[in-house]
């Protein structure tokens, strides 16, 4: 698949600022509802080595169709906000040598729920020009009540005044997921599609599956 050039890689915290501040006027926020073919995104370091992995699944039966894993180096120093500058040289690179384009990207991290409004799933969905959404395993910004205890209960994330995500109960009983849009997806959309893609476990499957594949690529 093809994934756009929008920008060269950053080496500096003010060149990263400004290409998150100039893209976030491209996300939109409204998308398509149904999707054939989902990727999962994520990555895993060891020392200043990291491996990325992409795993497409087949929406309706959850079966992978195709999965990519590329090593890489971390690509920017750690600087909270902009960690998505740390892998997405290696994450494109696994995107672009995919031989199927996914309808909806699924990304291990955030999308508005971040500090500048403009996560890792924002980013890869604006480059890509694909919807795109972000669950993460712990909060991040905002705050949020405790959503109750079964299965696609959810409370809305507030940050700064705007809901920018919402705490979703994937399974009955088990800790929420931090389910927020990226790029060309509503907010219900977003959560409708995580726990479609978490019919068993917390995480989404095409998560699961591609944080197992990063941390044994072999």
């Amino acid at each position: 698949m093809q994934v756009k050039q929008l920008h060269p890689w950053p080496t500096t915290v003010a060149e990263a600022e400004s290409i998150q501040d100039r893209l976030r006027g491209h996300v939109e926020l409204t998308g398509p509802t149904a999707f054939s073919l989902v990727a999962g995104l994520d990555v895993h370091y060891l020392g200043d080595s990291l491996t990325a992995a992409v795993v497409v699944l087949d929406a309706g039966t959850l079966a992978t169709v195709e999965e990519v894993v590329v090593e890489g180096e971390v690509a920017f120093p750690y600087v909270p906000g902009l960690f998505a500058f740390r892998e997405l040289p290696t994450l494109v690179e696994a995107l672009e040598r995919l031989t199927a384009t996914p309808d909806l990207l699924v990304c291990d991290g955030y999308g508005l729920a971040h500090p500048r409004g403009f996560g890792l799933a924002c980013h890869l969905g604006v480059l890509t020009g694909l919807p795109a959404l972000g669950v993460g395993k712990t909060p991040f910004v905002g705050t949020h009540d405790m959503p109750g205890p079964e299965r696609g209960e959810w409370s809305p994330i507030v940050h700064e005044g705007s809901v920018v995500g919402r705490a979703l109960r994937t399974q009955r009983g088990v800790k929420p997921v931090y389910v927020s849009q990226g790029h060309r997806i509503s907010l219900d959309t977003a959560t409708d599609q995580t726990l479609r893609l978490a019919p068993r476990y917390r995480l989404p499957e095409a998560i699961r599956r591609a944080d197992h594949l990063a941390r044994h690529p072999a």
